[in-house]
């Protein structure tokens, strides 16, 4: 119904029924027919600039929700920049990450008791690339006692692995693969002697089979002393602040150039987790080590022929030395048994000592100070079999300089 004419009608019954006045009805009249001029123009107005006003936010709401969504690439604006740090770790991360592989080890074991008659139990570790030849460096304690190990490159299936040899003095082991050359990336050898405390060192290995993982972090310290598996005191270790955790062993330590100082072996926790203390092996203990583990699978240690030692104050005291060994063919003297008769009640008695007074200590070989039987151990380890050194003793108060020619550590 129009507008107007509905106020019309209304207007004439209220004025039927007498409500209003003559003077009031004047009025009213006037009233009445402005608002349903108004009304009819409201109502019959098409919409345009209304309806542009209604619609026109609603139009604008659709983009807005779709841009939480869709990202907005504009060409126009500049390339990802990169901090310096930020380009170190990328290009540390981009010309190593290939060379890392991941091992995976499966020990089998025959149990009588178990129905099957057997059991298996698996373990996990990391490595790297040495040569395009297949040798891949570990640490001993991730293969060692191991039935099956495999290895896992950038790219490709498990591939069988053979160990070649194993130092577990030093905890290093060194694996061979079959695999296409493309696929070998070797690292590049850094020196673990220009190291310097607060230097950025990153590390990449497969903590929780999380392949070719980077955390980095510092040098925290140099110089460490760390137990090996066979209870022998590793010197030199590199403590490092970089997350390391169960998988990371055996893989690479490297500076900013990309180069491996290091391999990843231990951790200090009580939980099993990263606290921030990670111990690597220098480098250069890998590079003295592995060319023997290549020639001869084994490390051939030069050996004075010496049984066995005793704390002196000064020195390391001699206790046995093997008969034919050098130690007793250069004339060096171990403990001696000291034979004194009592008279006991009206008996004779003999009764037995150790003699030191009569033993040779040793004080240094080669110049190097011997303090203990690690301090020897380190110190031999520098020398093959065959290697004429000479050893510095103590006999009687008198210092003397016996020159020895190494035999074989068996």
């Amino acid at each position: 119904m129009h507008a107007g004419k509905f106020v019309r009608m209304s207007f004439n019954q209220f004025r039927e029924r007498g409500v209003m006045s003559n003077h009031f009805s004047v009025l009213t009249c006037l009233l009445c027919a402005m608002l349903g001029s108004l009304a009819t123009i409201f109502l019959t107005r098409q919409p345009t600039e209304l309806s542009a006003q209604l619609v026109a936010p609603a139009a604008q709401t659709q983009p807005r929700d779709q841009a939480r969504f869709r990202p907005i690439v504009r060409a126009d604006l500049p390339p990802r920049r990169f901090s310096s740090d930020e380009q170190v770790s990328i290009s540390v991360y981009e010309n190593v990450n290939r060379s890392v592989v991941n091992i995976n080890t499966r020990v089998i074991r025959n149990d009588m008791w178990l129905l099957g008659g057997r059991t298996e139990s698996e373990g996990s570790g990391s490595g790297w690339v040495l040569d395009a030849e297949g040798h891949i460096v570990t640490n001993h304690h991730v293969i060692a006692g191991s039935d099956v190990v495999t290895v896992t490159l950038f790219e490709g299936d498990p591939l069988p692995a053979r160990v070649v040899g194993s130092d577990p003095q030093n905890d290093i082991a060194v694996l061979k693969i079959e695999a296409p050359a493309d696929l070998l990336v070797p690292v590049s050898m850094g020196d673990s002697r220009t190291l310097k405390v607060g230097q950025r060192i990153y590390a990449i290995g497969n903590p929780f089979g999380l392949e070719r993982t980077m955390t980095l972090g510092i040098v925290s310290s140099l110089g460490r002393t760390l137990r090996s598996k066979t209870g022998r005191l590793m010197k030199g270790i590199i403590q490092v602040d970089a997350a390391l955790n169960q998988g990371n062993s055996g893989g690479p330590l490297l500076d900013s150039d990309g180069a491996v100082v290091g391999m990843n072996t231990a951790i200090a926790s009580v939980s099993g987790g990263n606290t921030g203390v990670g111990f690597a092996v220098p480098v250069n203990t890998i590079r003295r080590v592995v060319p023997q583990l290549l020639q001869f699978g084994e490390v051939r240690r030069g050996s004075l022929g010496i049984d066995l030692f005793w704390n002196a104050e000064n020195g390391l005291g001699i206790a046995r030395v093997d008969s034919g060994g050098p130690a007793a063919q250069a004339g060096l003297r171990g403990l001696s048994i000291e034979r004194k008769v009592v008279r006991v009640g009206g008996r004779l008695y003999e009764t037995r000592g150790i003699d030191r007074s009569s033993a040779d200590r040793i004080l240094a070989i080669e110049g190097q100070k011997i303090s203990n039987t690690d301090d020897l151990q380190d110190v031999l380890d520098q020398f093959k079999p065959g290697t004429r050194v000479n050893v510095t003793i103590l006999r009687e108060s008198q210092t003397l300089n016996v020159p020895i020619t190494l035999g074989r550590d068996r």
